[in-house]
């Protein structure tokens, strides 16, 4: 995809060299500084203040071996993250301030995060001899590796000149240790998953997350103009086969909150690539990256809420000036008026990210008046087979209604073909319980055995005890979609995602938003045998209470509102069926934080399972 606009001779040709290269303002650069406003300088300078006085985490071996013990992947990362965190809130007030008072602390830092053995986490390594330690002598490019190595390469741009100050040694350090352990492999080696060379394993976020750290980490440090060209090439190759094999209408299989390192870091790539040809390359100008950006003001619900599928969380936090730019390189209003909505809302400031933090502040147009989130009323991603819908345009009034068909093995997948999330007037009411705290088993052949990956705990059927199965051929057919000022509908077979002693013919699962007035699912089903057991679940943040004329549902209990007003009514006809409730113990802590008012989860049993029948649920205001 990218050579058909940029040959390798133009990218290479049109390539800034190390002294060119300008991107953003180094320390020295006093006027660029202050020229900001003293408002901003002012919290920079107190963010570094701050981390001034934290403790620098240890990172012992015994830290490391945690997650082959028990699985658990937060006790290192909650040492790690650390110590990036402050290296970067500590440059970013030296070069906010430029009197020297925080660089004893930044080479401190600086020296301390070179002496590490890996600059990736613990769930990130596999060596030779199996999960445990890292292997010093075989560098693996991970997440967090790349990410780091992005870190020290602006360390070093912005403050170099003060550091050698202090010691000679801490820039020529930082060179060397990210060449051994970034630049080096990523260029002699073939073989890791996410480059999408020597694997078939499908590519998800990993590939621009890295190549975007790979990309200036390499523009920055790599002082031989050969291999920099080279690094360069490659890790466009890299982003290239992402691209090719990305669905083109810009659909996030993992979910908005991956998007934030899945179409956003292709932005990020866009912009980098940018800057350092001088604008001859810009992937800005590609159908698929405004396609993938559109894709995040589809799936915004209300303010942090988003339409969480897969492995996401029902609310994130978008990087608002990323957003303000990714609009509007690429023409996309809305995405540009999103990205105002979030960078009004509060802190920005990225986490360990210099390579957001800068155009954050130094690339980002000024917004000169308050903006609303756009709250758009349609829209349909035929390859991803994500539909959502509104009732109205700019205003969260009313449902909001998403529906997914796709496949069983999607990145970060849940057992999920059909299902529903609604909400109303902001809340949420039909929900996917999202996903838990990550640990070994999330990623391991055990996956389906945790509660939120199942089919039976997303708002889907479950025939004789058999739920959905993972794979491609667990998949959604015969799609067919249509919108149009009074309803938004998606219909389509769901019977190919369960297994084949479910005796499905065909389950034809309609759902409809009539706009200002109900949300309908019709599932009609065709069995090639008589079923012995029948459900049907939904899940919900509502209190449900059952009543004679369908089932009650009361405003999550951490709403802030005087009293548990109803957000919904929820009846059924076609089958007698038999509704049960129960809660959800929300034992992970991630969950619970998800949703503080807790999750119930309805069951209706159909009395008398019908070999062809029709059953057909709809959702009220009241």
């Amino acid at each position: 995809m990218i050579p058909e606009r940029f040959p390798a001779s133009l990218l290479g040709e049109s390539l800034l060299s190390r002294e060119q290269l300008r991107p953003f303002p180094p320390r020295a650069d006093r006027a660029a500084w202050l020229a900001l406003p003293a408002e901003q300088r002012r919290r920079l300078v107190a963010t570094g203040e701050s981390a001034l006085g934290e403790d620098w985490p240890a990172l012992p071996a015994t830290l490391f071996l945690e997650f082959v013990r028990t699985g658990n992947r937060l006790v290192y990362e909650r040492h790690c993250f650390p110590r990036r965190d402050i290296l970067t809130a500590l440059v970013l007030a030296e070069c906010a301030e430029g009197e020297g008072r925080f660089l004893d602390a930044i080479l401190n830092a600086a020296w301390a995060i070179c002496e590490e053995s890996f600059w990736g986490i613990s769930a990130h390594v596999e060596t030779s001899l199996g999960r445990g330690l890292p292997d010093t002598a075989a560098p693996v490019v991970d997440l967090f590796a790349a990410e780091t190595g992005a870190l020290m390469a602006w360390t070093a741009y912005l403050l170099g000149d003060a550091l050698a100050a202090l010691s000679p040694q801490i820039v020529p350090r930082i060179h060397r240790e990210a060449k051994q352990r970034i630049l080096v492999p990523c260029l002699a080696r073939d073989d890791f998953w996410w480059m999408g060379i020597d694997s078939s394993r499908p590519l998800n976020n990993w590939t621009p997350w890295i190549c975007s750290n790979w990309l200036t980490t390499a523009l920055l440090l790599e002082t031989d103009s050969e291999a920099r060209t080279a690094g360069v090439l490659k890790a466009t190759r890299c982003l290239d086969n992402y691209l090719s094999a990305h669905p083109a209408d810009g659909g996030c299989d993992e979910g908005p909150g991956y998007w934030g390192r899945a179409g956003a870091s292709t932005f990020d790539c866009s912009e980098i690539l940018a800057w350092a040809t001088a604008g001859a390359v810009n992937l800005s100008e590609l159908p698929l990256l405004r396609n993938m950006g559109a894709y995040l003001t589809a799936v915004h619900i209300d303010e942090d809420r988003f339409v969480n599928f897969a492995d996401a969380s029902p609310t994130t936090q978008p990087n608002g000036p990323l957003c303000v730019r990714f609009g509007l390189a690429t023409g996309n209003p809305e995405l540009a008026a999103l990205g105002r909505y979030f960078e009004q809302r509060g802190d920005q400031a990225p986490r360990r990210d210099l390579s957001r933090a800068l155009p954050a502040l130094f690339a980002t147009p000024a917004a000169d008046a308050s903006v609303a989130p756009p709250h758009v009323a349609d829209a349909w991603f035929p390859d991803t087979q994500v539909m959502t819908a509104r009732c109205q345009a700019g205003t969260n009034a009313g449902f909001f209604l998403a529906v997914k068909g796709g496949h069983n093995a999607e990145s970060h997948n849940h057992n999920d073909v059909g299902n529903v999330v609604v909400y109303r007037d902001g809340l949420p009411v039909l929900v996917d319980a999202g996903v838990g705290t990550y640990s070994a088993k999330t990623f391991s052949a055990q996956r389906y055995e945790i509660w939120t990956m199942q089919s039976a705990y997303h708002n889907l059927p479950t025939i004789d005890g058999k739920q959905q199965y993972p794979g491609h051929r667990a998949c959604a057919k015969r799609l067919s979609r249509r919108a149009d000022a009074e309803r938004a509908e998606l219909a389509m077979d769901i019977a190919p995602a369960y297994p084949a002693e479910a005796g499905i013919s065909s389950w034809t699962r309609t759902v409809t938003l009539v706009r200002g007035e109900r949300v309908e699912i019709r599932d009609k089903q065709e069995f090639g045998r008589q079923p012995g057991e029948l459900e049907w679940s939904f899940v919900t943040a509502c209190e449900p209470v059952l009543r004679e004329d369908g089932v009650r549902l009361l405003a999550p209990a951490d709403t802030p509102t005087a009293s548990r007003t109803q957000c919904g009514l929820l009846t059924y006809t076609g089958q007698e069926l038999a509704p049960a409730v129960e809660a959800i113990p929300l034992e992970d802590p991630r969950l619970a934080r998800s949703w503080p008012g807790g999750l119930w989860r309805i069951r209706f049993r159909a009395v008398h399972p019908h070999t062809n029948g029709t059953v057909v649920f709809r959702l009220y205001p009241r």
